[in-house]
């Protein structure tokens, strides 16, 4: 079968693309490592000894960024619905995150241990109805959210990649009464065409209390 001039035109994107020859070359499984990277390096997070939750893993390189940040004192939980191949020093969950047995699978692999820092990739299966896929992807920011209230230590950290469109200044505002500090970038490996924001939030606001938060670019 012919390829369409529209895969053909992906493919040569993809080939050419240097995030793409760059993840090769350092042995990430996607070019998204970089993303996180640039997050991390510029906000200190994912530090030696830490534990981490990857919410929406797979293919797993954010998993192995983790892994090499956090080193053998920490321990990086990872979950997605599609199978990842085993990384050194990662746990794997899979399972769709929205369900409770797959939580309670997740909270039984962290044991006893807070949360230092929970990143989420996560993104829905897309349908094509825009209005319907926006929905769906805030739904599942706002369940990282949730899970990030409920199990970081108070000095803890979320990285969400989230969509601009209807529900994200809504989001924005959920992330601002969680955290101290909130902060907003579209990472240099992010493609130009692309909707997807990476927001993180620092320090979890005690209720009641709390300074007000800030967000930058």
């Amino acid at each position: 079968m012919a390829r369409s001039k529209s895969s053909g035109a992906w493919l040569a994107r993809h080939v050419s693309d240097p995030y793409v020859r760059k993840a090769g070359a350092h042995g990430y499984r996607a070019r998204s490592a970089f993303k996180l990277i640039e997050i991390v390096n510029s906000e200190g997070l994912a530090r030696p000894g830490d534990t981490v939750v990857d919410l929406g893993a797979a293919p797993g390189s954010w998993s192995q960024v983790l892994a090499k940040r956090v080193g053998d004192l920490g321990k990086v939980v990872a979950v997605d619905l599609l199978d990842v191949a085993p990384i050194p020093g990662v746990t794997f969950i899979r399972g769709d995150f929205r369900e409770d047995e797959v939580l309670k699978r997740l909270e039984a692999a962290l044991g006893e241990r807070k949360v230092d820092l929970v990143v989420s990739d996560m993104a829905p299966n897309i349908s094509g109805v825009r209005a319907s896929d926006q929905a769906r992807s805030i739904q599942l920011c706002e369940l990282a959210l949730d899970f990030a209230r409920n199990h970081l230590n108070p000095r803890g950290a979320i990285v969400v990649k989230a969509f601009q469109g209807s529900g994200y200044p809504e989001f924005l505002g959920e992330m601002r009464r969680a955290f101290v500090t909130v902060a907003s970038k579209k990472p240099g490996a992010s493609r130009g065409e692309s909707r997807e924001m990476y927001l993180w939030g620092k320090g979890l606001r005690m209720a009641g209390g709390g300074r007000e938060g800030k967000e930058g670019s």
